[in-house]
């Protein structure tokens, strides 16, 4: 009787060993449902496996994604990864074909680097009439790889995928790739290419994983992103776009089969274009010293000149006038000495800029030193030009070909400029960008007073654009920064140039419009009555001299000189003052 009293407890104890290793197992094990994301966490040396189970029999293929920030996660089909049976990155995704009768799968998700990382993943499953993505791999290492590869620079982000196969039934032999180019064969795909921006100046992770979320299937994709482009299967698997730094984008790929009217999703992927782990110039601390204090210094000068009165101040008497131009006898200099200096130093710089990083391999910021100190000698040499000589012809055209450059910028900023035409032809490119920008200065040769006003409001405001953009991200800067990205590399033409408008661009064009516009206004009304344009301080100081030479009875022609002035200003200061009152005897 007592044996069969002790059965149980025996039994109980035999049994605990197996409870605590399913428990263990649990903790390492994670239950992925269809279309339903799993937030992750893998800690170090820990491998945690993804558990798929009752698939339906019309399944014949699923992908499981998986997504972190900008640490890489490791994902493979067996429990140790191995070459060709796994893939490490921060947006990685492995495909299964399922056999005839299979319900359940499992694959393993593990940190590489031996830090915890922590990600969202989904599973998507696919019918026999789905294309397959990336079944049709001769890149990369793995057999079948529905991943999107992204590369950045400076420059561009260029996206590369597996080419696709028809789908098949569990257990069938898929067709061959490239036996044939029949409309039978996967040479009938078609490859749509998405871009979706996340929120600006957000490098949340909460932000990446709510856009991943968003388009990470077909239908979000198609609802929430944006389609830039479409490859044939005839095409090259890849497509190149604008790096834009600081800046979310997540790209991915949707491969349609117009026969069957089906279609399947890549893997997405993102992008910051900049590095989260850099300590110099990474994603946190985007944008270097020296360019702060330089777009800081310029957009003050903008404000100055689109805010200022351009032309000189004149006054009804012709003696005070003429003394205000040439700044005697204490009177301010004219507010043309500021914008000419400005527009002097913005052409040489920029021009420099492109001369001397297209030439040497200079670090970028003796690149932006030099050529800062380049642009201060050309706007000396502006101002000088029409204070010595009245060069008015050098200032029409310095001016009127900055204010060209940003319109012809800024039509070529919108969709026009990313026409296949001028996306593919840097001659047509350039040709288009010339003709306008050399147009402006033509009307300035007509109505010198009136485009020098304006292009005080339009170039001085959107010089406060880009110090504002210095500390905070706006789209407006790349209105110039592409066409100084396209000056510096001869592969920029194959980019796509969309950048995302959202809300703080909104604001700073009504700043730019606000500001430009009042600027304008206010200079064209105080100039109304003036000449066209201010004439030579140094032509009209020696007109000065001879009129005094020549006129006798002007109290000027017996004004003592400069010299004189000042060495009878410091004995006033020396000489001891005199008591007040009569000093000369009584007359009797």
């Amino acid at each position: 009787m007592s044996r069969w009293i002790w059965c149980p407890f025996l039994l109980l104890l035999l049994l605990l060993p197996l409870g605590c290793e399913v428990q263990a197992q649990v903790e390492n094990r994670v239950v992925f449902l269809p279309g339903a994301f799993q937030n992750v966490s893998i800690s170090q040396n820990e491998t945690v496996q993804a558990v798929v189970s009752r698939i339906p029999p019309e399944v014949a293929f699923i992908t499981l994604q998986f997504h972190t920030q900008h640490r890489n996660a490791t994902l493979s089909y067996a429990r140790m990864p191995g070459l060709g049976l796994s893939l490490t990155a921060v947006d990685s995704g492995l495909l299964s074909a399922l056999q005839p009768g299979q319900a359940s799968l499992s694959l393993f998700l593990s940190s590489p680097d031996g830090g915890t990382v922590a990600g969202t993943g989904v599973i998507l499953q696919y019918s026999s009439t789905d294309p397959v993505p990336g079944a049709c791999n001769m890149e990369f290492n793995l057999d079948i790889d529905p991943n999107v590869y992204i590369h950045y620079n400076l420059y561009e982000t260029t996206i590369r995928f597996a080419p696709a196969n028809l789908g098949y039934e569990r257990g069938e032999t898929p067709l061959a790739c490239d036996k044939s180019t029949e409309s039978t064969t996967r040479w009938r795909l078609q490859y749509d290419i998405y871009q979706y921006f996340l929120p600006e100046n957000d490098l949340s992770e909460r932000s990446l994983f709510n856009g991943i979320h968003a388009v990470a299937d077909v239908q979000g994709m198609m609802e929430n992103g944006k389609r830039v482009l479409t490859v044939l299967s005839s095409d090259m698997s890849m497509a190149v776009f604008n790096s834009i730094p600081g800046q979310g984008v997540i790209f991915s790929v949707v491969v349609r089969d117009p026969l069957l009217n089906t279609s399947a999703s890549y893997v997405p992927a993102h992008t910051y274009a900049c590095s989260f782990t850099s300590t110099l110039d990474g994603c946190q601390t985007l944008g270097k010293i020296s360019t702060k204090f330089f777009f800081t210094g310029g957009g003050g000068g903008g404000a100055l000149v689109a805010s200022l009165r351009v032309m000189f101040d004149s006054h009804d008497g012709s003696m005070r006038h003429k003394a205000t131009l040439i700044g005697m006898n204490g009177a301010q200099p004219p507010t043309l000495y500021p914008e000419l200096f400005c527009m002097g130093f913005s052409f040489a710089t920029f021009f420099f800029f492109v001369l001397i990083t297209r030439t040497t391999g200079l670090d970028y910021d003796i690149c932006l030193t030099l050529s800062a100190v380049i642009g201060v000698v050309g706007g000396v040499l502006l101002v000088m030009s029409w204070w010595r000589f009245g060069s008015v012809m050098a200032c029409i055209v310095v001016v009127g070909l900055m204010l060209g450059f940003l319109i012809a910028s800024t039509v070529l900023f919108t969709p026009l400029g990313d026409l296949d035409l001028f996306r593919r032809s840097d001659a047509v490119f350039w040709v288009t960008f010339c003709c306008i920008m050399l147009i402006v200065p033509l009307f300035f040769v007509r109505w010198p007073r009136e485009g020098n006003i304006v292009t005080c409001g339009i170039v001085g405001a959107y010089a406060v654009i880009l110090a504002v953009n210095a500390y905070v991200y706006t789209s407006l800067s790349y209105i110039t920064l592409n066409i100084l990205k396209r000056f510096l590399n001869n592969n920029f033409s194959a980019a796509f140039t969309d950048v995302p408008f959202q809300a703080i661009d909104y604001v700073l064009i009504t700043v730019w419009v606000v500001l430009g516009v009042c600027g304008i206004v206010l200079q064209l009304y105080r100039e109304r009555s003036r000449p066209f344009f201010p004439p030579s301080p140094y032509l009209m100081w020696l007109q000065e001299r001879e009129r005094r030479k020549t006129n006798v009875l002007d109290p000027s022609h017996h004004f003592p000189p400069l010299a004189n002035r000042l060495l009878a200003r410091a004995r006033q200061l020396t000489k001891r003052m005199e008591p007040a009152g009569e000093h000369t005897p009584l007359l009797l």
